[in-house]
């Protein structure tokens, strides 16, 4: 049985409602058209209802929802040719990051081939990134739930160092919950990989993209963040810290996370306003774990528009792509003070 949550529920219901109908009307080759077309009218507007009404703490759900594409399900949609590459040449290999080479440009999701030729001369190697999860118990374990440690960084360095060399652009793919805080990792240097994993990202004189997927937590997501645009999907949702870690800290009881969700501004919305994300994915009606072909797609739209300039702006003036990421981050913090709040007692 699918997982879904407690806000779902009335949408399964009527989906199971609606599937009955369908299998009920092939079994005895009945006309249930006028039927399954009122109940499909039905599922349609409960589902825009639901998702109008969403609350920052469901959003976070929705980030987390066990039935949501993961990096390796885009890659596979949109870069068939994508070729893994592993380890740190010191620890081992992390499979909480993946990482690879592929071609730009990406392929239309749902064609075996594209559209229209591409030019040989358009296409080049780009270097892709990415947390990735588990959805098996087994695989969960194996991925670290997708939370990498100092060698999942040190791998994405490695390979970054390799994309600078071989004039590779570079497209990272954000979700997780957070860096490993576990003993082992901070004995190998959490927090340094994290350090200079940001630092190499700043200083990376190609092109880049980073786009939150799924969950974007504090400075494991922030470490293969740093890129001259940076996205989210829809439903995704970005942050210093989870909910439960800041209920913990600032009230000392996790259980109210969904308190601290509306109060971090970790939203799509939020981010775009205070200037700390460039654009936003949609995702298809109901989150991207309704329609995975269709998420595809509009990740394709939102990376085509999104490199295609940078490219120009790289062959035409290769300089201008460092000094912009950099002037990028360090205009974050005045784009948030122009949005906050005035204190009435200043």
């Amino acid at each position: 049985m699918e997982a879904f949550f407690e806000f779902e529920k009335p949408i399964v219901n009527l989906e199971k409602k609606l599937q009955d109908l369908r299998e009920l009307a092939t079994q005895e080759g009945v006309d249930f058209s006028h039927e399954i077309n009122i109940l499909e009218k039905k599922v349609a507007a409960l589902i825009d209802d639901t998702y109008a009404k969403l609350s920052p703490w469901q959003k976070v759900q929705l980030s987390r929802h066990p039935n949501r594409p993961y990096s390796r399900d885009y890659i596979d949609l949109l870069f068939p040719d994508f070729l893994e590459l592993q380890g740190d040449r010191t620890f081992g290999d992390d499979q909480a990051i993946l990482a690879g080479v592929a071609t730009w440009p990406p392929r239309m999701p749902g064609l075996a081939e594209p559209t229209k030729p591409v030019e040989s001369n358009d296409r080049i190697s780009v270097l892709i990134i990415g947390h990735q999860k588990g959805r098996t118990t087994k695989q969960k374990m194996e991925r670290n739930f997708g939370m990498a440690k100092p060698e999942g960084y040190r791998k994405a360095m490695r390979l970054m160092a390799l994309a600078e060399r071989s004039k590779m652009p570079v497209i990272t793919l954000i979700d997780t919950p957070g860096a490993y805080p576990g003993v082992e990792a901070e004995q190998r240097g959490q927090s340094q990989a994290i350090a200079e994993s940001i630092l190499c990202m700043f200083q990376l004189s190609v092109p880049s993209i980073s786009i939150v997927i799924g969950e974007g937590g504090s400075g494991g997501a922030l470490a293969i963040g740093v890129a001259n645009q940076v996205l989210m999907q829809e439903y995704s949702t970005y942050s210093v810290i989870s909910p439960e870690s800041c209920a913990s800290i600032l009230w000392s009881d996790s259980s109210l996370a969904e308190r601290a969700s509306e109060k971090l501004k970790m939203n799509p919305p939020d981010l775009h306003r205070l200037g700390i994300i460039d654009s936003i994915i949609p995702e298809p009606k109901g989150g991207a774990h309704r329609n995975w072909l269709e998420a595809a797609d509009f990740m394709h739209k939102a990376l085509v528009e999104t490199m295609t300039p940078l490219l120009k702006t790289w062959k035409t003036h290769p300089k201008k792509i460092v000094s912009e990421r950099q002037k990028k981050f360090r205009g974050m913090g005045l784009s948030a003070l122009a949005h906050a709040p005035v204190s009435s007692g200043s």
